[in-house]
């Protein structure tokens, strides 16, 4: 029988938790549970599972979806609207920097690292070309970080027999994906996080090399290369909506 993806909600005290259910073939009996940086809420369910028991599963973590979603909502909520301007904050590897723009139209428009600040030289200034300047350079670095990182995790991963090649894409909801080719897709603001956040994704999309399901095996794998695993996505998680407004 084939299920097609729904909206439901499941009431938790005086709170109505609201989610999307999605149905999957899967072997494995595991219902996977995801807040998204949106604060919406994903339940990944194999097609043998019931309402009931579904509904289990949500009220057994009711508590911490409510603290992620409400924790989601406080970020965005007190996300600043870019102006890309002198003084802003922006994070490269998991680190805060300040912006300065420089307007010199003596020399060609660039960006570089100098003294905990991210320079952008620019000949004239409008907000949208610092903007533009700015993720075309975060692209460059993405797959320069990522490549020498993969380099390094392969190690790790030895039904990884030769290397993925990696491909940069701007995503709304996601770190990364791997396709049934094994090629990895990965978002040019995961350049933001720290090195073992990034390290995280990479682990997941290569176990997927393996297991394109979320299934048991796939989770041991993962558990198998990165046993804290849990507590990195945890941490990128409740960073995702500084580091996806750009």
């Amino acid at each position: 029988m084939m299920f097609q993806d729904k909206y439901c909600s499941l009431r938790y005290g005086d709170e109505q938790i609201q989610f999307k259910l999605k149905r999957k073939d899967l072997k494995a009996s595991k219902i996977v549970i995801l807040v998204q940086p949106d604060a919406s809420v994903i339940v990944t369910a194999p097609n043998s599972a019931g309402m009931g028991e579904i509904d289990a599963a949500l009220i057994k973590r009711a508590k911490w979806i409510s603290n992620k979603v409400a924790e989601f909502k406080s970020q965005e909520k007190h996300t600043l609207e870019r102006t890309y301007s002198s003084g802003e904050s922006h994070f490269y590897l998991g680190r805060r920097y300040l912006l300065k723009v420089n307007i010199d139209d003596s020399h060609n428009e660039f960006i570089k690292l100098y003294r905990g600040q991210i320079h952008v030289n620019v000949k004239s200034y409008s907000s949208e070309k610092v903007k533009n300047l700015l993720l075309a350079w975060y692209k460059i670095k993405a797959l320069e970080v990522f490549n020498t990182l993969l380099e390094e995790l392969l190690k790790k991963t030895p039904w990884a027999t030769s290397k993925p090649k990696i491909k940069i894409k701007r995503m709304a909801t996601q770190w990364g994906s791997c396709s049934p080719k094994g090629e990895i897709l990965l978002n040019p603001h995961l350049i933001k996080a720290n090195k073992t956040s990034i390290e995280y994704v990479l682990l997941h999309e290569l176990c997927h090399l393996a297991e394109h399901n979320h299934s048991d095996r796939f989770y041991r794998l993962l558990e198998q290369v990165m046993p804290n695993w849990r507590d990195i996505k945890d941490n990128l998680d409740t960073k995702a909506t500084y580091y996806l407004n750009t």
